[in-house]
C-alpha cells in the first residue's frame, strides 16, 4: 500500500500514521487525509479528517504532521506545503489545525515546519503538557517513589498477562469514578490493533500470587516507549504496585532514547494536574510544550522573502 510504505520510510511518523492503526475508529470520523505529489512521485502525506469547513491532523491521533522523506528539501516542502493549502482552500476549508507530533518522535531531524510557521497567518490554539523521561541511562526515582518500588519488590513480578482484567476492572472502573470518562479504545479496540501491531503496542502488570495490581499499555515507536494507559487497583498506594510497574518498564527499556509519560491535563482545559505532573515528575520526567496550530488555507509562503 502506497501511504503505509511512505510511513514506514518517512523521518517523521510513527505507527499510528499507518493505515492499519487508522482504521479502527473510521466510522467516528470524516477521514480527509491528504497525499501530495510532485510529477506523480509521492512526497507528502498527513493524516487527516474534516468537521465542517476545518481539517484536523486527525483528531482520532494523539498527534499530527505533514509527514515527508528524509531528503525533503526546503524548496520542496515550502512549495508542497503551499500547494496543499491553496488545494484545501479550494476544497471549502477555511483551516487546518495541527497537533504537532512531539520531536522526540523523530527519526531525523525535521523542523521544517516550525520554520515556516513564522511565514504564516496562524495561531497557537492548544498548549499541552507532554512528560518526557530522557538520559535513562542515569534514571532514579525521587525519595518517594524509591520507598515504594522498594517495599513492592518483596511481593510483585512483571507480567504480560491479565490486560482484559486490567481494562475492565481496574482502567475502565478508575477513569469512570475519577473522571467520568472511559478509556479511548474499548477492549476489542485495543486487542485488535496489539494483535496488528505486536511489537509496538505491549502490555504489562504487576502481580502477586494471582492477582493483578497494575497495568500499563505500552506504544513503541522507534526513539518513544510511549505510557499510554496505565491504572492500579484502590490499594495502589498500599502495595506500591504502580510504583514498581513504571520503575521496572523504565528499567526495561532503558537504552531507548525517550520514555514519554503524556500529558498531565485531565480535562480538555488542558489545565495542569499538580498531582498527576508531580507523578511523572518524580519518576524524573520533565515537561515540554505540544502545541496545536490553527493555520489559514489562504496563506501563501512569499519565496521572495524566504529563499533568494
Amino acid at each position: 500500500m502506497l501511504w503505509n510504505a511512505f510511513v514506514s520510510k518517512a523521518k517523521n511518523s510513527t505507527f499510528l500514521f499507518n493505515r492499519d492503526f487508522m482504521e479502527y475508529h473510521n466510522d467516528r470520523f470524516d477521514d480527509f487525509s491528504v497525499l501530495v505529489f510532485k510529477n506523480k512521485k509521492l512526497i507528502g502525506i498527513l493524516p487527516a479528517n474534516r468537521r465542517d469547513d476545518k481539517l484536523f491532523s486527525h483528531q482520532g491521533l494523539s498527534y499530527g504532521c505533514f509527514v515527508v522523506l528524509k531528503k525533503v528539501r526546503i524548496l520542496d516542502y515550502i512549495n508542497t506545503f503551499n500547494a496543499l493549502l491553496t488545494w484545501l482552500q479550494s476544497k471549502g476549508f477555511s483551516e487546518i489545525i495541527i497537533k504537532q507530533l512531539p520531536y522526540i518522535y523523530n527519526k531525523h531531524l525535521a523542523q521544517e515546519f516550525e520554520y515556516i510557521l513564522q511565514k504564516l497567518d496562524f495561531k497557537v490554539v492548544a498548549n499541552n503538557s507532554y512528560y518526557v523521561l530522557d538520559d535513562l541511562l542515569h534514571y532514579k526515582a525521587n525519595r518517594n517513589r524509591l520507598r515504594a518500588i522498594k517495599k513492592a519488590e518483596t511481593q510483585m513480578t512483571l507480567t504480560k498477562t491479565g490486560m482484559a482484567f486490567f481494562w475492565e476492572d481496574i482502567l475502565t472502573k478508575n477513569l469512570n469514578n475519577k473522571f467520568a470518562v472511559k478509556p479511548v479504545h474499548t477492549l476489542e479496540e485495543i486487542t485488535a490493533l496489539q494483535e496488528r501491531f505486536p511489537k509496538e503496542i505491549k502490555f504489562y502488570a504487576a502481580k502477586s500470587e494471582d492477582c493483578i495490581h497494575a497495568g500499563v499499555l505500552l506504544f513503541i515507536s522507534g526513539n518513544v516507549v510511549h505510557f499510554q494507559y496505565s491504572s492500579g487497583r484502590e490499594d495502589r498506594d498500599d502495595t506500591g504496585a504502580l510504583d514498581f510497574l513504571f520503575d521496572a518498564i523504565i528499567k526495561k527499556y532503558s537504552k531507548s532514547k525517550y520514555i514519554s509519560f503524556g500529558s498531565a491535563a485531565t480535562d480538555s482545559t488542558l489545565k495542569i494536574d499538580q498531582g498527576l505532573a508531580y507523578w511523572k515528575e518524580s519518576f524524573g520526567a520533565h515537561i515540554m510544550p505540544q502545541l496545536t496550530y490553527a493555520i489559514k488555507t489562504d496563506n501563501n509562503i512569499n519565496l521572495e522573502t524566504t529563499i533568494k
